[in-house]
Parts: structure tokens; C-alpha cells; sequence
């Protein structure tokens, strides 16, 4: 009795099993949550008892030049027509030096003051060259009274006249080299400031050697300075000149070239932009500078409160009639409580501004 117990009990078993495969087996297990779509991939249609219940703002993209593009690092440096340098004609001793290095000079001061043998060379030269003048001018006003009364012919007063010319360009360009160099007959040259700025360089000191061939001093023009900034790969393809940009003081300028090589090491591109004068800036000097559209360059902007993260990436949620979907975008700087879009974005296109927790919900996108 047991035994056929136990056999009868094996057979509904078996039956149970089978029947079970056969209402069962043929369902799909659920799909893993790693093979799920993508967050976001197919827009959201919702009803309208939801978007009265969620009270979705909605605001259309809109170009703008109050929003920066973005905020790069950038390096004060000088524009190459605003430094000078002070060079010595002629070769000599330094006698006395009147500026240090970050002095700020006026137009025509006197650096420094040197002796040099080759200008008391030129100073004998221009005298020698002076005292021929006057001879060849006594020598020509002879001639030329002694050619009226026919006692000779013209070529002596042409020669005469040979003689005083030579004597005068030797005499001028004695004169001129003195008067470029700074130098006067007695040999001392007097080194002055050709523009007023600040002294960035001094290499000379008293008693040591000025060859000619080297620049004793550099100046600075302090009315304008230029900005070397980095631009990542992201901004690169925005920025274009006549773009502006603003330093912390209100201090702006003007983009005046990008790069078009990408700098490996730092994956950035080089653009060069003008600044005017301000306090605190000076060559070298490290800045953060925020870059706008200007010049009619505007940039697509939404509020930053419509901006969402999903999987790493920052998106927005575009409407399109009761329809919500997660597009994935490209971000530029932030301001006014605005931020600009550089990529994924058209004017005119309308974003939610509201509930974007709600709607990541919604739309599958709760994590981050």
C-alpha cells in the first residue's frame, strides 16, 4: 500500500512539473536591468491630469550674449609693439646707472650714462670735418673771384666746390651718429627712455662693458597688455575673434586669434586677445577670463535649473507637444542664473525648467 503511495505520489509530480513547464516555460524571463535601453531613449508622453499634477515650467531656448561660453585659465602677457629695447650704438664703459628693474619711466628720461672712445672718435671727426668747412668755404668764395676776373678756369671752382661738399657730409654724418647715439663730443652717451612704461630689464651694471650688440635695457609700455588663453577641445570650435572676454574687475577685451592645432599634452587650443591697462595686471600674471559672445557671436542659453545629470552626462528635457524627452547636451559657461549650450540645443527649441527630479523619474533617468 505504501509502495503504491509512493508511486502514484511520483507520477502527480511528474504531471505537476510538466504542467508547470507548459504554463510557464514559454514567458521571457525579465530582461536584466544592465540590458535595459538606455535612460531616456524614447520620449514620455504624458497625460494631462500628470502635467497638472507635476506643474512643468517650460522655457524656449533663446540666444544671448549676457552668458559666457565658458571660463578658461589665461596668462597676462605684453603685445610685441608694446615692449622696447634700449640699445647702445656705440660700444663702452657704463659710467652711472639711474633706474632698477620695475621702475616705472617717462619718455626721454636718462637711464643710464656711458664713456665710449668711438663717440670722442666721432667728436674729433665732426670737429676736423667743421674746421674744413670753413676752409673750403674761404677756398671756394676765391675761386670763384678770381674765375669772374678770368685769371682761372672753371675747374678750379668746381673743384672748390667738391671740396666743401665733402666736408660738410663728413661733418653730418659725424653729427648724426652722435645725435642717434645719444653721445656728445666728449665721449659720454647718455642712454634715455624711448617710450614711457616700466624698466622689465636691466643688464648692465655701473663700470661693466656695453658691446652694442646687446640690449642694456627692456621697457614695457604700460597702456595695454594681451591674454595667452587655453581653450579646451569642448569651447575650441565656439570661440572665434572679436569675441569678448572679462577679467575679475570688470576688466575686457577682445578675442584676436585662435589656434587651429591642439596641443597634445594639454588637449587645448592657444587664442590670443587684447586687454587694456588695469590695476594689478602685470606681464606673467596668472588670470581666470570668462569668455562671452559679443560682436553679434550670441549663445543658445537655458536657465540652469533645466539642466539634469543622468548616467555622467548633462542632458535637458525637450518638449515637443505633451511629449518629454532626454536629450543629452553640451555645456559652456554659467551665469545670471543662465547657462550657455554649445552643443544638442537649437534657439527657439523649449526645455522643461521645473520638476526635472519628477521627469527623470518618469522618464527612467533616476540615476546619476
Amino acid at each position: 500500500m505504501n509502495s503504491r503511495n509512493i508511486v502514484v505520489g511520483g507520477a502527480l509530480a511528474v504531471l505537476a512539473a510538466a504542467s508547470g513547464y507548459a504554463l510557464f516555460g514559454t514567458k521571457e524571463a525579465p530582461t536584466p536591468a544592465a540590458q535595459q535601453a538606455p535612460a531616456g531613449s524614447e520620449p514620455a508622453e504624458l497625460t494631462d491630469a500628470q502635467l497638472a499634477r507635476l506643474g512643468i515650467k517650460t522655457v524656449a531656448a533663446r540666444l544671448t550674449n549676457d552668458v559666457p561660453l565658458g571660463t578658461v585659465p589665461a596668462m597676462v602677457t605684453l603685445p610685441p609693439e608694446n615692449r622696447v629695447a634700449v640699445t647702445a650704438a656705440l660700444p663702452g664703459a657704463v659710467r652711472q646707472v639711474f633706474v632698477i628693474e620695475g621702475q616705472e619711466v617717462r619718455r626721454g628720461q636718462p637711464l643710464a650714462t656711458l664713456v665710449s672712445r668711438d663717440a670722442m672718435q666721432l667728436g674729433g671727426t665732426r670737429g676736423r670735418a667743421s674746421a674744413r668747412i670753413t676752409l673750403a668755404r674761404a677756398n671756394l668764395s676765391r675761386a670763384e673771384a678770381l674765375y669772374r676776373e678770368g685769371v682761372i678756369a672753371g675747374a678750379r671752382v668746381q673743384e672748390a666746390r667738391a671740396e666743401l661738399a665733402q666736408a660738410e657730409s663728413e661733418a653730418g654724418e659725424a653729427g648724426r651718429i652722435l645725435a642717434a647715439s645719444g653721445a656728445s663730443a666728449n665721449g659720454v652717451v647718455t642712454l634715455r627712455a624711448p617710450i614711457s612704461g616700466r624698466v622689465s630689464k636691466v643688464a648692465i651694471q655701473t663700470g661693466g662693458p656695453v658691446d652694442g650688440m646687446t640690449a642694456p635695457f627692456v621697457i614695457d609700455a604700460a597702456n595695454a597688455y594681451q591674454l595667452d588663453l587655453q581653450l579646451p577641445e569642448r569651447l575650441a570650435a565656439s570661440v572665434r575673434p572679436g569675441m569678448s572676454v572679462t577679467l575679475p574687475g570688470n576688466v575686457t577685451g577682445q578675442i584676436l586669434s585662435v589656434g587651429s592645432t591642439i596641443d597634445p599634452s594639454t588637449r587645448s587650443v592657444v587664442a590670443k586677445a587684447s586687454i587694456g591697462a588695469a590695476p594689478g595686471l602685470i606681464a606673467g600674471k596668472s588670470v581666470m577670463v570668462a569668455i562671452g559672445g559679443g560682436n553679434g557671436n550670441a549663445a543658445v542659453s537655458i536657465p540652469s535649473s533645466a539642466l539634469a545629470r543622468v548616467n555622467d552626462k548633462d542632458v535637458v528635457f525637450v518638449r515637443t507637444g505633451k511629449r518629454f524627452a532626454l536629450r543629452e547636451v553640451s555645456l559652456g559657461g554659467s551665469g545670471k542664473s543662465e547657462t550657455a549650450i554649445l552643443s544638442g540645443l537649437k534657439p527657439g527649441e523649449v526645455v522643461a525648467a521645473s520638476s526635472i527630479p519628477e521627469l527623470k523619474m518618469l522618464l527612467g533617468g533616476g540615476g546619476e
